[in-house]
């Protein structure tokens, strides 16, 4: 990882779950950014301003937040990563694919520092940690789900 998470941030989180589909599958959603709202809930934009690469800048809202990311780590089908700013608050997110067997171990870093969380820690821990978790789990539900369409349309 180019950029690791700031361990001494006020606020840290770390999350791992298993995803039963190929790693390919999973990093093209992962990586496809402006594809983001249609399997995110929480994400109401997001757009790649140019093609996937270390530098690469996008705009997203999430839960009401607007942010302005640049990714710092594109490394194929294994590790993805950017900082984000927002007013108050800037963020550095890592993930990582690993291939164990017919699954996909995901895991994924945040470390949250500035004003506001520093300010309000125990608001922006709770809702960091919920977030990733709900992110985990709706990567893992589409992951899946695209995945088994791939292996139906291959079956016709």
């Amino acid at each position: 990882m180019n950029i690791e998470i700031n361990q001494k941030a006020p606020v840290v989180s770390k999350k791992t779950i298993t995803i039963f589909a190929p790693a390919d599958v999973v990093w093209d959603l992962l990586t496809g950014i402006n594809n983001w709202p249609d399997w995110q809930q929480n994400v109401k934009e997001a757009t790649l301003e140019e093609p996937l690469h270390e530098g690469a800048r996008f705009r997203w809202k999430a839960g009401g937040v607007s942010l302005i990311s640049r990714i710092h780590t594109v490394k194929p089908v294994s590790e993805f990563g950017w900082t984000g700013k927002t007013l108050g608050a800037s963020a550095i997110h890592n993930w990582w694919i690993e291939e164990s067997g017919d699954a996909v171990n995901l895991r994924v870093e945040e470390s949250l520092g500035g004003m506001l969380p520093s300010l309000l820690k125990s608001f922006f821990q709770k809702n960091l940690e919920e977030g990733m978790q709900t992110q985990l789990v709706e990567l893992k539900l589409a992951s899946e789900a695209k995945y088994e369409k791939q292996v139906a349309s291959l079956n016709k």
